[in-house]
């Protein structure tokens, strides 16, 4: 375990060097997110009809989302990418940890530092000017960040699974662009999902996009009360846990058929 949390703790601090990255995500973000907040806010003086979530939340919920974008997997592990394409992904194999769990450990990084560097500019600019909201309790805040990490975990393990696939592939663009598609609509990234229409309902509670944006994004805001949030928090661990082992199943598989470049 100490190995990993080495990893996690190198990379995590090497990610955080870039902070001229981070600031050219942060002014695109907050750009986007207020052609957004402008798109919904036409959309709800434009009906008089009753709306499944308040205006003001879908406000917080889309600042949520320019906030914490980056916990999205909706790419590969450059680095991953290169070593399949020049046969170095042989080097990995000799280090004395598990391979699935090492390209884990890397992914909980990759994920987290670019968010934490954008997300906490974008949280103070969107309290102070763009109408975004505290968390509507204690209780809510709380279990939002419970289902953050449950979160950030099902990413991680969907992003790991993306960096295997690499060994049947090499270029990752076929599979890269249809999984953030999927990603991007289903989580509720582009439109929450209860704007989405009633018989979609249920099929979008049980994909496992939900997960990574809708759901911890609803507690936040109190459209999903506090005491539910064991039930997300659980669908959650279930993708995470199918996902982690379909991710092992195919690193074994590709082992055995592996061909490095030059060998």
């Amino acid at each position: 375990m100490k190995a990993y949390l080495a990893i996690i703790s190198s990379r995590f601090r090497m990610l955080l060097q870039y902070r001229a990255a981070a600031f050219a995500g942060i002014v695109t973000q907050i750009f986007w997110g207020w052609i957004r907040v402008m798109i919904f806010e036409a959309f709800y003086h434009s009906s008089d009809a009753v709306q499944p979530m308040a205006f003001e939340d879908v406000v917080t919920y889309v600042w949520l989302g320019q906030a914490l974008l980056a916990i999205i997997p909706w790419n590969v592990d450059a680095e991953i990418r290169s070593m399949v394409r020049e046969g170095t992904v042989a080097y990995e194999l000799t280090k004395p940890v598990d391979l699935y769990n090492l390209w884990f450990s890397r992914g909980i990084a990759t994920r987290t530092a670019p968010a934490l560097l954008r997300s906490i500019p974008i949280f103070i600019l969107g309290l102070a000017f763009f109408g975004m909201q505290l968390p509507d309790s204690f209780a809510s805040g709380i279990a939002w960040v419970l289902a953050m990490v449950g979160a950030v975990m099902l990413s991680v393990a969907l992003s790991t699974l993306l960096n295997i696939s690499l060994f049947w592939t090499l270029s990752e663009q076929g599979t890269v662009r249809m999984t953030a598609a999927a990603v991007i609509i289903f989580s509720g990234m582009i439109v929450p999902l209860p704007l989405f229409p009633d018989w979609a309902q249920t099929v979008l509670r049980l994909l496992p996009f939900s997960g990574l944006v809708d759901t911890p994004f609803r507690l936040y805001v109190g459209h999903i009360p506090p005491g539910e949030a064991i039930w997300v928090i659980a669908h959650q661990l279930i993708w995470t846990g199918i996902f982690v082992a379909w991710g092992r199943m195919l690193i074994q598989r590709g082992m055995k058929v592996m061909v490095v470049q030059g060998g």
